[in-house]
Protein backbone atom coordinates (compact mmCIF):
# COMPACT_ATOMS: atom_id res chain seq x y z
CA UNK A 1 0.00 0.00 0.00
CA UNK A 2 1.21 3.48 -0.88
CA UNK A 3 0.02 6.34 1.33
CA UNK A 4 -1.00 9.15 -1.01
CA UNK A 5 -2.88 11.27 1.51
CA UNK A 6 -3.23 11.44 5.28
CA UNK A 7 -5.43 14.08 6.89
CA UNK A 8 -6.59 14.83 10.41
CA UNK A 9 -10.38 14.59 10.67
CA UNK A 10 -11.59 15.04 14.25
CA UNK A 11 -10.81 14.55 17.96
CA UNK A 12 -13.38 13.22 20.40
CA UNK A 13 -13.99 12.14 23.96
CA UNK A 14 -17.14 10.24 23.00
CA UNK A 15 -17.72 7.46 20.51
CA UNK A 16 -20.91 9.20 19.37
CA UNK A 17 -18.83 12.03 17.96
CA UNK A 18 -16.63 9.83 15.80
CA UNK A 19 -17.08 9.79 12.01
CA UNK A 20 -19.89 7.69 10.59
CA UNK A 21 -18.73 4.04 10.51
CA UNK A 22 -18.80 3.69 6.75
CA UNK A 23 -15.06 3.09 6.25
CA UNK A 24 -12.77 0.47 7.80
CA UNK A 25 -10.92 1.66 10.89
CA UNK A 26 -7.61 0.69 12.51
CA UNK A 27 -6.71 1.93 15.98
CA UNK A 28 -3.32 2.23 17.66
CA UNK A 29 -2.86 2.02 21.40
CA UNK A 30 -0.09 1.33 23.91
CA UNK A 31 1.39 2.27 27.23
CA UNK A 32 2.44 5.87 27.53
CA UNK A 33 5.79 6.69 25.90
CA UNK A 34 5.75 3.55 23.73
CA UNK A 35 6.39 5.60 20.58
CA UNK A 36 2.84 5.55 19.23
CA UNK A 37 2.81 8.99 17.59
CA UNK A 38 6.20 8.40 15.99
CA UNK A 39 4.99 5.09 14.57
CA UNK A 40 1.83 6.68 13.17
CA UNK A 41 3.89 9.43 11.52
CA UNK A 42 6.23 6.81 10.07
CA UNK A 43 3.34 4.80 8.61
CA UNK A 44 1.81 7.89 7.01
CA UNK A 45 5.17 9.36 5.93
CA UNK A 46 4.08 12.60 7.61
CA UNK A 47 6.29 13.83 10.45
CA UNK A 48 3.69 16.12 11.97
CA UNK A 49 0.53 14.07 11.52
CA UNK A 50 0.34 12.78 15.09
CA UNK A 51 1.78 15.09 17.72
CA UNK A 52 4.82 13.64 19.47
CA UNK A 53 5.84 14.76 22.93
CA UNK A 54 8.46 14.00 25.59
CA UNK A 55 5.61 14.12 28.12
CA UNK A 56 3.97 10.68 28.56
CA UNK A 57 0.19 10.62 28.39
CA UNK A 58 -0.04 13.42 25.83
CA UNK A 59 -2.79 11.75 23.77
CA UNK A 60 -6.04 12.21 25.68
CA UNK A 61 -8.61 12.05 22.89
CA UNK A 62 -9.78 9.70 20.16
CA UNK A 63 -8.02 11.15 17.11
CA UNK A 64 -9.21 10.17 13.62
CA UNK A 65 -7.09 10.51 10.49
CA UNK A 66 -8.37 9.55 7.04
CA UNK A 67 -5.86 7.73 4.85
CA UNK A 68 -6.13 7.76 1.05
CA UNK A 69 -9.79 8.70 1.56
CA UNK A 70 -10.30 4.95 2.04
CA UNK A 71 -9.80 4.08 5.72
CA UNK A 72 -9.37 5.64 9.14
CA UNK A 73 -6.29 5.50 11.31
CA UNK A 74 -7.19 6.15 14.95
CA UNK A 75 -4.81 7.35 17.65
CA UNK A 76 -6.13 6.32 21.07
CA UNK A 77 -5.10 7.52 24.55
CA UNK A 78 -2.31 5.47 26.11
CA UNK A 79 -2.67 3.43 29.26
CA UNK A 80 -0.54 2.67 32.29
CA UNK A 81 0.86 6.18 32.87
CA UNK A 82 1.73 5.97 36.58
CA UNK A 83 2.15 9.73 37.10
CA UNK A 84 -1.37 10.48 35.92
CA UNK A 85 -3.97 10.71 38.67
CA UNK A 86 -6.29 7.79 39.27
CA UNK A 87 -9.31 9.72 38.00
CA UNK A 88 -7.41 10.75 34.87
CA UNK A 89 -6.32 7.17 34.14
CA UNK A 90 -9.87 5.98 34.72
CA UNK A 91 -11.15 8.61 32.29
CA UNK A 92 -8.68 7.53 29.58
CA UNK A 93 -9.66 3.88 29.93
CA UNK A 94 -13.37 4.72 29.88
CA UNK A 95 -12.91 6.57 26.58
CA UNK A 96 -10.82 3.74 25.17
CA UNK A 97 -13.12 0.97 26.38
CA UNK A 98 -16.23 2.61 24.94
CA UNK A 99 -14.47 3.14 21.62
CA UNK A 100 -13.11 -0.41 21.31
CA UNK A 101 -16.42 -2.04 22.20
CA UNK A 102 -18.62 0.46 20.37
CA UNK A 103 -17.13 0.86 16.88
CA UNK A 104 -18.69 -1.59 14.40
CA UNK A 105 -16.13 -0.66 11.73
CA UNK A 106 -13.05 -1.29 13.90
CA UNK A 107 -11.20 -3.94 11.91
CA UNK A 108 -8.15 -4.29 14.13
CA UNK A 109 -6.43 -2.85 17.17
CA UNK A 110 -2.66 -2.47 16.95
CA UNK A 111 -1.28 -2.82 20.49
CA UNK A 112 2.16 -1.24 20.75
CA UNK A 113 4.69 -2.71 23.18
CA UNK A 114 8.23 -1.47 23.85
CA UNK A 115 10.42 -4.42 22.88
CA UNK A 116 13.18 -3.24 25.25
CA UNK A 117 11.10 -3.96 28.35
CA UNK A 118 10.16 -7.18 30.09
CA UNK A 119 6.40 -7.90 30.08
CA UNK A 120 4.60 -5.11 31.93
CA UNK A 121 1.48 -5.75 34.00
CA UNK A 122 -0.46 -2.97 32.26
CA UNK A 123 0.20 -4.60 28.88
CA UNK A 124 -0.58 -8.08 30.17
CA UNK A 125 -3.88 -6.99 31.70
CA UNK A 126 -4.90 -5.10 28.56
CA UNK A 127 -4.10 -7.99 26.21
CA UNK A 128 -5.95 -10.41 28.45
CA UNK A 129 -9.07 -8.21 28.37
CA UNK A 130 -8.90 -8.01 24.58
CA UNK A 131 -8.68 -11.78 24.38
CA UNK A 132 -11.64 -12.22 26.71
CA UNK A 133 -13.68 -9.76 24.66
CA UNK A 134 -12.77 -11.28 21.31
CA UNK A 135 -11.33 -8.01 19.98
CA UNK A 136 -9.03 -8.62 16.97
CA UNK A 137 -5.56 -7.25 17.58
CA UNK A 138 -1.96 -7.35 16.42
CA UNK A 139 0.99 -6.75 18.73
CA UNK A 140 3.50 -4.25 17.37
CA UNK A 141 6.83 -4.32 19.17
CA UNK A 142 8.33 -0.83 18.95
CA UNK A 143 11.85 0.65 19.24
CA UNK A 144 13.61 -2.38 17.77
CA UNK A 145 16.46 -0.13 16.64
CA UNK A 146 17.48 0.35 20.27
CA UNK A 147 18.51 -3.31 20.61
CA UNK A 148 20.52 -5.86 18.66
CA UNK A 149 18.62 -8.35 16.50
CA UNK A 150 19.41 -11.13 18.99
CA UNK A 151 18.16 -9.04 21.92
CA UNK A 152 14.92 -8.29 20.08
CA UNK A 153 14.35 -11.98 19.35
CA UNK A 154 15.13 -12.90 22.95
CA UNK A 155 12.73 -10.31 24.39
CA UNK A 156 9.95 -11.32 21.99
CA UNK A 157 10.47 -14.95 23.03
CA UNK A 158 9.98 -13.95 26.68
CA UNK A 159 6.75 -12.19 25.74
CA UNK A 160 5.49 -15.19 23.80
CA UNK A 161 6.11 -17.40 26.81
CA UNK A 162 3.64 -15.22 28.72
CA UNK A 163 1.15 -15.17 25.85
CA UNK A 164 1.10 -18.95 25.58
CA UNK A 165 -0.39 -19.09 29.06
CA UNK A 166 -3.61 -17.70 27.57
CA UNK A 167 -3.42 -18.40 23.83
CA UNK A 168 -2.69 -21.70 22.09
CA UNK A 169 -0.98 -19.65 19.42
CA UNK A 170 0.39 -16.18 20.25
CA UNK A 171 -1.49 -13.31 18.55
CA UNK A 172 -0.01 -11.88 15.31
CA UNK A 173 3.11 -9.79 15.90
CA UNK A 174 5.12 -7.22 13.98
CA UNK A 175 8.52 -5.85 14.99
CA UNK A 176 8.88 -2.16 14.20
CA UNK A 177 11.04 0.94 14.46
CA UNK A 178 9.89 4.45 13.64
CA UNK A 179 13.56 5.38 13.17
CA UNK A 180 14.44 2.78 10.52
CA UNK A 181 10.98 2.16 9.07
CA UNK A 182 11.03 -1.49 10.06
CA UNK A 183 7.53 -2.97 10.15
CA UNK A 184 5.94 -0.28 7.98
CA UNK A 185 5.35 -2.50 4.97
CA UNK A 186 4.02 -5.34 7.13
CA UNK A 187 1.52 -3.11 8.94
CA UNK A 188 0.29 -1.48 5.74
CA UNK A 189 0.04 -4.86 3.99
CA UNK A 190 -2.04 -6.18 6.90
CA UNK A 191 -4.36 -3.18 6.62
CA UNK A 192 -4.60 -3.50 2.84
CA UNK A 193 -5.53 -7.18 3.09
CA UNK A 194 -8.01 -6.61 5.91
CA UNK A 195 -9.72 -3.75 4.08
CA UNK A 196 -10.97 -6.32 1.57
CA UNK A 197 -13.00 -7.96 4.34
CA UNK A 198 -14.85 -4.78 5.32
CA UNK A 199 -18.59 -4.73 4.77
CA UNK A 200 -20.10 -1.32 5.46
CA UNK A 201 -23.40 -1.05 7.29
CA UNK A 202 -25.40 1.38 5.22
Amino acid sequence: MIIKSAEFVISNTKVEGCPAPVLPEYAFIGRSNVGKSSLINMLASRNGLAKTSSTPGKTRLINHFIINQEWYLVDLPGYGYARAGKDTRSGFMKITGEYISGRPNLMNLFVLIDVRLEPQKADQDFLFKLGESGIPFVIVFTKSDKLSKNQVQSNVAVYNKFLRQYWEEPPPQIISSSETGQGKDEILKFIEDTNRLFKPNR
